[in-house]
């Protein structure tokens, strides 16, 4: 009977997104992996986010500023523990780390009395938290998985993401009684539940994929030695990564847009108002992404190749910003954060991922995060007081705002054809 089971769920699989059979074990552990680290992160986003209507656009600017600076330190941190932990100990050192930062968060908020003071802080270590911890999450797909693998199970594996984005802000809706602070301790249970697993997939890497020699010279247990801050190093000495720093940088200027200006028409909404609407736009973004990625990322990276993969999106939202101009109501900037967000994790993300599996390991481990946090969070800062000027210096009001939006979203758009152009050409010569 089970091996009946086995078999039929080997074959659904294979159906909706090429699963092969020796893959079925490594891409639902994956999946497991993934859905319990969104499901610990979205426990405390809605929270997160319904604090920001409390303060000015120069106000979260100001956080920003301060997270960027903090993301740093802990990026740096972590080149120096690249250069000396063995890869087998390093993902889930990550883990454990952060899950005691959670602990250490939650002693120290019950012997403080300024609730701004604390809520500010809750805002910004769980920013720090949003990146970091998935960054590396990919690094380790990207190590567990070939360049053809990739193409073929990122999209379902990526769907688990959004099964745990949605079962997280279930749980501060049905235990709402227990406090913000609370939710820290359950965050920290969810990451320690991560860490048999990861060993799992170490095992399986070499027992059933057969790609133990997918490390490439150096091999799992040994350590990605160097300068701590080679990455910043590897970073800007190649054209590829810088490409991909590029995407993500524009990025995250669309999101910033989008993000302030929802911040900005709730502040006339309670926070417990704000935080349900947070909770329904991230329900239906990630109901979104579990089609997508089910069903259309593996075989748009397959058929139109990574270049469009990485545009489609892009060309939406310059489409969306376009809407928003001509019907400025909150309604429609909530739609177009549903289907920026959706088509992000069940598109964009899973391919930006893909291109990870075109470099060697070292850059996987210490630019990668440098990218995925450091950029990024250096995007939120340079957008987010961009459109702090736009708006209080200049005054521009919402549909101007989502004009120059879309004006970025076009550029997105081409650096992420060209990128994706770029890598496959690069694999032609190889071969």
């Amino acid at each position: 009977m089970k091996n009946n089971n086995d078999r039929s769920i080997s074959n659904l699989l294979k159906i909706i997104s090429k699963v092969e059979a020796n893959e079925v074990k490594a891409t639902i552990v994956s999946f497991t992996l993934v859905l319990i680290l969104m499901a610990s992160y979205y426990t405390l986003r809605p929270v997160r986010d319904a604090m920001s209507s409390d303060w000015s656009d120069a106000e979260v600017s100001m956080l920003w500023t301060i997270n960027f600076f903090f993301s740093f330190a802990v990026v740096a941190g972590y080149g120096f523990s690249v250069s000396r932990i063995s890869l087998k100990n390093l993902v889930p050192s990550v883990y454990t780390f952060f899950s005691i930062t959670f602990v250490l968060f939650y002693l120290i908020s019950q012997n403080m009395t300024d609730a701004q003071l604390i809520d500010k802080a809750f805002y910004i270590w769980v920013s720090v938290f949003s990146l970091f911890p998935l960054s590396v999450f990919w690094s380790f797909m990207a190590d567990l998985y070939t360049k053809e693998q990739s193409k073929r199970l990122f999209g379902i594996i990526t769907t688990g993401a959004s099964i745990g984005a949605i079962a997280g802000p279930s749980i501060p809706l049905l235990f709402s009684g227990i406090g913000t602070y609370n939710l820290m301790l359950i965050a920290s249970g969810m990451l320690f539940l991560t860490l048999p697993i990861i060993f799992y997939l170490q095992k399986i890497k070499k027992d059933e994929l057969g790609n133990e020699n997918h490390t490439g010279q150096m091999q799992l247990m040994q350590t990605v030695g160097g300068n701590p801050f080679a990455g910043f190093k590897l970073l800007l000495q190649n054209r590829f990564l810088l490409g991909i720093a590029l995407f993500l940088f524009i990025y995250t200027g669309i999101g910033t847009f989008i993000y302030l200006e929802l911040k900005n028409l709730m502040s006339d909404y309670s926070r417990t108002e704000r935080t349900e609407i947070w909770a329904l736009i991230d329900l239906a973004t990630n109901t979104l992404t579990i089609v997508g990625g089910l069903f259309i990322t593996s075989r748009l990276s397959t058929k139109l190749g990574l270049g469009w993969t990485l545009a489609v999106i892009p060309i939406i939202v310059m489409g969306g910003l376009l809407s928003v101009a001509m019907v400025p109501l909150l309604s429609v900037v909530v739609l177009l954060q549903i289907f920026r967000r959706g088509g992000n994790y069940a598109i964009t993300r899973p391919a930006r991922e893909m291109l990870f599996t075109y470099v060697d390991q070292e850059t996987r481990f210490k630019a990668k995060p440098i990218i995925d946090v450091v950029v990024y969070r250096g995007g939120d800062v340079f957008w987010g007081w961009g459109f702090t000027g736009l708006t209080q210096i200049l005054g521009l009001g919402m549909a101007a705002i989502a004009v120059v939006g879309a004006a970025i979203a076009g550029c997105w758009a081409m650096v992420g054809l060209l990128l994706g152009r770029s890598a496959e050409a690069n694999q032609s010569k190889e071969t």
